[in-house]
């Protein structure tokens, strides 16, 4: 029997509203502020995803030979193409998507968190 159940993924940022918006444009759902500093993504389908203010908030390097990315987010799509030119247009920045062969590429968030989009 587990112990607990996954409940929520909460990403750490200097803005929780900006990064909610953007998830809110890339996943669906809206943003919705429990309280000062965290700002919940509500109604889109799969896990819950949260957003919290970290001051001095440092964004995790990818690739990084001497440290972790930390995690990443896998987000399966229909056509490549077109969600990496959605994802760009609100804010996303290429970090390894250069190789068209693969079924994957990278991507960091405004906040600097690693995603790919996946072929799905």
């Amino acid at each position: 029997m587990p112990v607990a159940k996954l409940g929520s993924v909460v990403l750490d940022c200097p803005d929780p509203e900006a990064l909610a918006r953007f998830y809110a444009e890339l996943l669906g759902g809206e943003p919705r502020t429990d309280s000062e500093g965290w700002v919940d993504l509500a109604g889109h389908e799969g896990t819950p995803l949260a957003f919290q203010e970290a001051p001095g908030f440092v964004p995790p390097q990818w690739p990084a030979p001497d440290g972790s990315q930390q995690f990443h987010l896998d987000l399966t799509v229909e056509d490549l193409d077109a969600a990496e030119e959605r994802v760009i247009a609100l804010g996303a920045k290429p970090l390894d998507a250069t190789d068209r062969a693969r079924t994957f590429r990278v991507y960091a968030d405004p906040a600097g968190h690693p995603f790919c989009l996946c072929a799905g």
